[in-house]
């Protein structure tokens, strides 16, 4: 009994001493409030009928500072992640209402001194409009066709740090919203905003560490790429027509943050007969298709990266909008070592087309 005893007790010191070590939650948490003043960029001309005020705008943000625990973060100089809750005013509280957005962010930092940093955000969620377009009640309203939206945001800010505890941080951001053409009208509203606000420390900060970092090697990526999604016409129907695509990519990394490529794609829009409209006698099952190549920019984060690509039509074209050229978007997670997924809008310039959900196959050779 007594040794049971003993053991029991050295058991209970031992996750004691543990539960003491852990790192505590919040360490490295920062809380984060600001103040947005702005507009609506005016993308269509509609806006300057609607929009009758300036916009404004409140955030809480919660996030962690890195500390060099991997190269990735040494690499981009320490990055901050976190969540922000937004609440923001549309320009017009009648028509367009509020929005509520709910969004995961990235912070790197483009310049980093002791007492002064210039950072970039990259955020990416939900927003919900208070107000959206209904035929009946909000018929002016051909902004925005549904509540539940996708939120995009972007930030160039500076941040002074005032003393270990506190900062001060401002800048410029630009917000869009929509609902990525699955309701319609889809027009969706652009803010670009000033900010200003302050940071507090939670926790007590954990000192940055510094290791040596391998030089790169510079590699070769293919990969095959199947995508899949869905859109709603310009005409106001409910019916979701099917989107798909089939991509060939080549990458150079040229930089462990940075590579560059090219590729092709082919593209399939069930929707292309409807566009046409109903009286087009014009339409051919082969329109249904597009065919492009592309560039392409990836910013690499560990397994993580965020893709832009400019492409254009060539042999199959566009017989809707008539538009020669086509981007996407894409937030892309390689999962091992030859098997990736991402999400992808894909636009026609500040026209979103439709987002898709791919799944692919890729693999590395050496320089």
């Amino acid at each position: 009994m007594r040794k049971r005893l003993l053991i029991l007790l050295l058991l209970i010191a031992g996750q004691t001493t543990f539960a003491q070590e852990k790192t505590p939650f919040s360490n490295n948490l920062w809380l984060r409030v600001d103040g947005h003043y702005g507009f609506v960029i005016p993308e269509y001309k509609h806006f300057n009928l609607l929009v009758n005020k300036p916009t404004q705008a409140l955030e809480v943000s919660l996030f962690k500072r890195t500390t060099g625990k991997t190269d990735w973060e040494q690499l981009y100089k320490y990055p901050e992640y976190g969540l922000t809750l937004q609440y923001t005013s549309l320009g017009n509280n009648e028509i367009l209402g509020h929005e509520i957005g709910l969004f995961p962010f990235v912070q790197s930092f483009i310049v980093r001194k002791p007492k002064f940093q210039f950072t970039h955000l990259f955020g990416f969620g939900l927003g919900y409009a208070t107000k959206r377009f209904d035929i009946e009640s909000n018929y002016n309203n051909i902004s925005v066709g549904s509540h539940l939206n996708i939120h995009f945001n972007f930030k160039l800010g500076t941040r002074f740090v005032l003393s270990p505890k506190w900062s001060f941080q401002s800048g410029l951001s630009f917000t869009h919203y929509s609902n990525a053409n699955m309701a319609e009208p889809n027009l969706g509203v652009n803010l670009f905003s000033a900010f200003a606000g302050l940071s507090f420390a939670a926790g007590q900060h954990d000192d940055f560490k510094k290791t040596e970092i391998a030089q790169h090697v510079p590699k070769h990526e293919f990969a095959f790429i199947y995508s899949a999604g869905g859109k709603h016409t310009r005409a106001l129907q409910s019916t979701i027509y099917f989107t798909s695509s089939i991509s060939g990519e080549y990458k150079y990394h040229w930089k462990r943050k940075l590579h560059i490529g090219a590729g092709a794609d082919v593209f399939y829009d069930s929707s292309t007969e409807t566009e046409m409209g109903a009286d087009n006698t014009d339409h051919k099952p082969i329109y249904d298709f597009r065919t492009g190549i592309h560039i392409s920019q990836e910013l690499v984060y560990s397994k993580f990266s965020f893709i832009l690509q400019e492409g254009v039509y060539l042999g199959l074209t566009d017989h809707v909008d008539h538009a020669t050229m086509y981007n996407r978007g894409i937030l892309r997670w390689k999962f091992n070592d030859h098997f990736l997924m991402h999400i992808s809008m894909k636009s026609h310039l500040h026209i979103l087309d439709y987002p898709e959900l791919g799944f692919g196959y890729f693999f590395v050779k050496k320089k």
